[in-house]
């Protein structure tokens, strides 16, 4: 992929010998990049980033990642290997980079250390893909998350997907199609992968809402997400069904 021509040069620029490994996760290992994909990519250094090495790595990174440079949004994380080695819950991560907050850093914001406990998917995907950038297979540097980290991670990030539902419909549904199936399965799926999952699951009556944001994640960027009138009305609907399975799940 070109654009990992240019990411993994930019993170050595800042960064140098203090990268352990930098590995591609997310959709690009676990079924395929599909039109609004980000590129997903853990990095591993042997200490936490000084200011002037967030600046740069911020600035480097908004002139590459997203629409406005014609190139797909990037999502970057920089941890520690002492936060994720051994593993703990919940880790810190030292540095996130995503196009949902380029208006932050365009005004000015730097992204300091802070918990994440999404790490514990990412790095399981990191795990599973075994697709190093740079450095030695995943495996010599990150250790397995538990499965009961693995769920407690995907429960925490409900609340915030729930905050998200009218203004970014298609990535909340999917993403809560993929935590039920990951609570029931134990193995993280693409998004589509999850949905298919989902269908086969769901009652005739919650299947249009989700048959439709699978659709548009496999045939659309962000920017032409769609919903008519009669689907919108099914979502609230559509996503209490989901959650009630969750939540059931979570309880077990």
């Amino acid at each position: 992929m070109e654009q990992l021509g240019k990411i993994v040069p930019l993170v050595d620029d800042v960064l140098g010998p203090e990268v352990i490994g930098m590995y591609l996760h997310g959709s690009s290992v676990l079924g395929g990049l599909r039109p609004a994909s980000d590129v997903d990519v853990l990095v591993v250094a042997r200490r936490s980033m000084d200011e002037q090495e967030r600046r740069a790595l911020v600035g480097s990174l908004l002139a590459t990642s997203g629409s406005v440079n014609g190139a797909r949004p990037v999502e970057l994380t920089v941890v520690t290997r002492r936060e994720v080695c051994p593993w703990r819950y919940p880790p810190v991560g030292d540095f996130l980079y995503g196009e949902w907050l380029r208006g932050e850093f365009e005004a000015g914001v730097v992204p300091q250390p802070v918990p994440m406990p999404d790490l514990a998917v990412g790095i399981t995907s990191v795990l599973a893909g075994d697709r190093p950038l740079a450095g030695p297979p995943p495996a010599q540097v990150l250790a397995p998350v538990p499965q009961t980290d693995l769920v407690r991670a995907s429960l925490a990030g409900v609340p915030g997907l729930l905050d998200d539902l009218d203004g970014d419909t298609r990535n909340v549904l999917l993403t809560l199609a993929r935590i039920w199936c990951t609570l029931a399965t134990a193995e993280i799926r693409t998004k589509d992968a999850a949905a298919d999952w989902a269908l086969a699951r769901l009652p005739a009556e919650h299947r249009p809402v989700l048959a439709h944001a699978r659709e548009l994640y496999l045939r659309c960027r962000y920017s032409e997400e769609s919903w008519s009138a009669a689907l919108r009305e099914q979502v609230r609907p559509h996503a209490d069904a989901v959650l009630a399975r969750i939540d059931r799940l979570s309880r077990r």
